[in-house]
C-alpha cells in the first residue's frame, strides 16, 4: 500500500457529475481520496454521509474530498442523489486504481476501505485502512489535514499550529 511521505500515482477516472477527474490537475490543495467497498451498503453509505456531514470543515481546510469505488457511474449517482453527495464520486471498473494505491481486498474478497490524505505537491501525508470504522475514517482525514503546514502570504511554508486561522 502507498504509505505516508510517497508520492500519490496520477490516475484519471470518470466522474459521477461528468467528465472525469485527474489526481495531478489538483496540485495546490489537499486531496482526501477515500476508497471504499460498494455503493449503497451500510458501512459505505455511512462513511459517505459522514464525509458529506463535515464537507464545509474540510472545505474550510482547503481540502477536496474523492470517493472511488468500483461501481458504475450510473450507481454513483443513485447514490450521491439519495443521499446528497457534495463532492464527486468516481468509478474505477478495474479496480486499476484502487490496485495503484495498494489498497488490497478483505478476506481476499471485499474492495478494501482505505483514505488517503495527499498534500498539494501530490505527497501522501496520511493513510488510514479500516473495513469495520467507516466513519473513523473523515476523523483520521480532519486529523492529518490539521497537521498539514500552509502556505504563508510571503509563499512561506507555515504550519497550521502556528497561524491565526487555525
Amino acid at each position: 500500500m502507498i504509505k505516508n511521505g510517497d508520492v500519490a500515482p496520477d490516475f484519471e477516472l470518470p466522474a459521477v457529475h461528468g467528465g472525469s477527474f485527474r489526481l495531478g490537475e489538483r496540485r495546490g490543495r489537499p486531496v482526501v481520496l477515500y476508497f471504499y467497498p460498494k455503493d449503497h451498503t451500510p458501512g459505505c453509505t455511512a462513511e459517505a454521509k459522514a464525509f458529506r456531514d463535515r464537507y464545509e470543515t474540510f472545505s474550510a481546510a482547503g481540502a477536496e474530498i474523492v470517493g472511488v469505488s468500483s461501481d458504475s457511474i450510473q450507481s454513483h449517482q443513485r447514490f450521491a442523489g439519495k443521499h446528497r453527495l457534495p463532492f464527486p464520486l468516481l468509478s474505477d471498473a478495474g479496480g486499476e486504481v484502487r490496485k495503484l494505491f495498494g489498497v488490497e481486498k478483505t478476506l481476499g474478497l471485499i474492495p478494501g476501505r482505505a483514505t488517503f490524505v495527499i498534500d498539494g505537491d501530490g505527497i501522501v501525508r496520511h493513510v488510514f485502512a479500516s473495513q469495520l470504522e467507516a466513519t473513523r475514517h473523515v476523523a483520521e482525514a480532519l486529523t492529518a489535514l490539521a497537521a498539514l503546514p500552509a502556505v504563508g502570504p510571503l509563499g512561506l511554508t507555515v504550519p497550521r499550529s502556528a497561524r491565526d486561522d487555525r
